[in-house]
């Protein structure tokens, strides 16, 4: 088996066929398939009619199931949930801003898939930014005032009872049940090297992060502000753009990303499963 990969032309990502995901796959073409997602970060794989153990089935190859707290599985697959919108519906869109999946976790996970199977036929892209090119384009003087810092991620804005799913959400499809232990906080640094290719890169953003250690608010807040507006420019992004029967798969390590709407009128429904934290082993 070969693999066709094809360069988005972006910031990152890139689309890849010569493969069968419904099918198990050898551990060469695994690891060719893991090479390519280190070095594109965003991988597209079109035309695969995959079922939920399939899903599992290609999760499980690079590193196990991640925690996804917060929202209810899909019945009979733990690990799968359902990123879904109704053609009606009017809750403020979910996820639409830059975050990396989960980022509050003490061990985050590594990678999110993500698989269309009711795609709107117009609208709904889901947007990456490239961390590893908004550190390496970053001004000197704001490397500086980033240099060594803690970034402090919680949950608190989206998951808490008082939060943006919280309990004053309404009708909404997707099964989100906030919680107080979204109020804990976790530090992660903010400029930190890939765990497996070493590279440095920026970790988290405002979407997670709600400070820095060390620097009260009138400091941090502002800073944190000024880097999302960096984060998230238009020379770091990859604009994905959906077909049913696809397969994404990104690492949360080197992209932020969100999801985009446009689709009202349309019902949208993808599988998603996160890849667990890298262990090197």
């Amino acid at each position: 088996m070969t693999l066709i990969i094809t360069l988005s032309g972006q910031a990152c990502g890139a689309r890849v066929t010569g493969v069968d995901l419904t099918q198990p796959l050898t551990p060469e073409t695994i690891a060719e398939i893991r090479s390519a997602w280190l070095d594109h970060h965003v991988l597209a794989f079109p035309e695969q009619k995959m079922r939920e153990g399939d899903l599992e089935r290609f999760t499980g190859y690079f590193g196990g199931f991640g925690d996804d707290p917060f929202i209810r599985p899909i019945p009979g697959h733990e690990h799968i949930i359902a990123v879904k919108r109704k053609a009606d519906e009017t809750a403020p869109l979910f996820a639409e801003n830059w975050h990396s999946d989960w980022s509050f976790q003490a061990r985050p996970p590594a990678g999110t898939c993500l698989f269309g199977i009711s795609i709107p036929p117009v609208g709904g892209n889901t947007e990456f930014s490239n961390q590893h090119a908004a550190l390496d384009a970053m001004p000197a003087d704001l490397c500086a005032r980033i240099e060594g810092l803690q970034a402090i991620h919680s949950a608190r804005a989206g998951y808490a009872p008082s939060g943006m799913y919280g309990a004053n959400d309404r009708d909404r499809s997707m099964d989100i049940r906030s919680g107080d232990e979204a109020l804990d906080t976790q530090l992660h640094p903010f400029v930190r090297a890939h765990p497996e290719t070493g590279r440095l890169g920026l970790f988290g953003c405002a979407g997670y992060i709600i400070g820095f250690d060390g620097l009260d608010d009138v400091e941090g807040l502002p800073l944190l502000y000024e880097l999302i507006q960096w984060q998230g420019r238009e020379q770091f992004r990859y604009s994905h753009i959906w077909e049913p029967d696809m397969l994404i798969m990104w690492d949360n390590r080197s992209v932020l990303h969100r999801a985009t709407g446009g689709y009202d009128g349309h019902d949208r429904l993808l599988h998603r499963t996160t890849i667990a934290a890298w262990d090197g082993v």
